[in-house]
């Protein structure tokens, strides 16, 4: 099996062409998504350690059942691979198996598609245990409808009289290998899991930040900035695949533990997402998800697109977010900036790079969290010394008196925050709002 994998998953140091139909209705596609999407390819062929030598484009009202582009484009494909000396050609499209096959038989050179690309990307990128788990689970429930058509060289495939025999019972053996190691990664994924709900859950009492969004977005260098973490950064996709929490002190003598995440794609492999499920734990039971968008894009609809339907797949839609316009240092042009406010209201700009904005996202996450700031009178008794410690902690003071024998404080605190104040009282005190309504606690 382990030969199986190498054989298929591997695009280290290779020439590549880069091949993607567009299918539109009114064979009318959008050529500055096609631009984007034709870019977006050219970076993870790169990140796989392969080397782009062609791109390819083919618009089609449908999609060619056999070889998926139409067999004039086969040849063409043929005579530019060889032409660049390329030994690989991957796909922007999802192929089926059938397709695989006749594309190498048509041209001559190993076949792979969009999904393939990704698993080779995960896999080389997988460090810890858990990771290397479900990457190698994602690969194998890939891998097994496909398993026939990779059996080409055993002469079976099209059935009838002369071709049963010794490579059916191994292709069968093969299968059941792969059903068995597939049956027993998802129970160790499921312990895992286990394992990862009890301590996400553990944290009930402690806010909770998960930092979601689409891939080289940023999230691992705002980590960084905020909590001084030292993750690893780096210019590709997919750089970060396990999950890191770090404490993030907030305003007023607050702390979130806060959660870097997996990086998103658009049509990111269904088998990833699900054998991801533990590291995007996180996200799934935070208090509040910071959804990092590169401004510096011109995709960023597309972007936001694409993270929302992976939030959908993993339970996550509903979950309060905050938007955070990350890379700000890279955008030249104000105008751009100024319409990504329109396009996400209430989101705020950041550059993890030069640190601006970094005192903004912590104002607007401790609003999120703990409601806006109000202001409160507290009377207090003058020997209640954990209460006056707490409001030194967690509030302004704006205003301190002493009124027989008690001391009066106007402070200025997140509105939820009141509610704490009667438990870190010794005694009986009073609180009341700026209008002077005073009610005793």
């Amino acid at each position: 099996m382990k030969e199986l994998q190498d054989t298929r998953r591997t695009v280290v140091k290779e020439r590549a062409v880069l091949v993607e139909v567009l299918c539109d209705a009114r064979g009318e596609p959008d050529e500055q998504g096609h631009r984007d999407r034709l870019d977006e390819l050219e970076r993870l062929t790169r990140t796989a350690g392969a080397r782009v030598v062609a791109t390819l484009t083919q618009r089609r009202r449908t999609i060619h059942p056999g070889t998926y582009i139409g067999r004039g484009k086969v040849d063409e494909l043929r005579g530019l691979a060889g032409a660049e000396r390329a030994n690989v050609i991957i796909f922007d499209n999802d192929l089926a198996p059938a397709q695989i096959r006749n594309l190498e038989k048509g041209t001559g050179i190993k076949t792979i598609d969009r999904s393939e690309l990704i698993l080779d990307i995960f896999a080389s990128r997988a460090r810890t245990h858990e990771a290397r788990l479900q990457v190698e689970l994602a690969q194998l429930e890939y891998a097994y409808p496909r398993l026939a058509k990779m059996w080409t060289h055993l002469s079976r495939i099209e059935g009838g009289i002369g071709t049963r025999g010794p490579g059916e019972t191994q292709l069968e053996t093969d299968r059941r290998i792969v059903r068995r190691r597939i049956k027993d990664l998802k129970a160790r994924l499921a312990r895992i899991d286990a394992r990862k709900e009890r301590e996400v859950r553990s944290r009930r009492d402690q806010l909770t930040i998960g930092l979601v969004g689409y891939t080289n977005a940023g999230k691992s260098s705002l980590l960084n900035a905020l909590t001084g973490a030292r993750a690893y950064v780096e210019d590709k996709l997919f750089a970060t695949l396990d999950t890191r929490t770090r404490s993030w002190p907030l305003p007023h003598g607050l702390t979130a533990l806060l959660s870097d995440t997996v990086g998103f794609i658009r049509d990111l492999p269904h088998h990833l997402v699900a054998s991801f499920k533990a590291t995007l734990e996180e996200a799934v039971h935070a208090d509040l998800l910071l959804h990092i968008v590169d401004a510096s894009t011109e995709h960023v609809r597309a972007d936001l697109k694409a993270v929302a339907t992976v939030l959908e797949e993993i339970g996550c839609s509903g979950k309060p977010q905050l938007v955070v316009l990350n890379k700000v240092d890279l955008v030249t042009e104000p105008l751009h900036l100024d319409l990504l406010r329109r396009v996400c209201p209430g989101a705020v700009a950041t550059s993890a790079l030069t640190g601006d904005g970094l005192d903004r996202l912590a104002d607007a996450v401790t609003e999120r969290l703990m409601g806006p700031e109000t202001e409160a009178t507290v009377r207090a008794d003058v020997a209640d010394g954990r209460l006056l410690a707490w409001i030194d902690r967690h509030a302004t003071v704006l205003d301190r008196a002493i009124e027989d024998s008690r001391i009066v404080q106007t402070v200025r605190l997140p509105r939820r925050m009141l509610d704490d104040i009667p438990r870190a009282a010794e005694a009986s005190e009073t609180v009341s709002d700026v209008s002077g309504n005073e009610e005793p606690t």
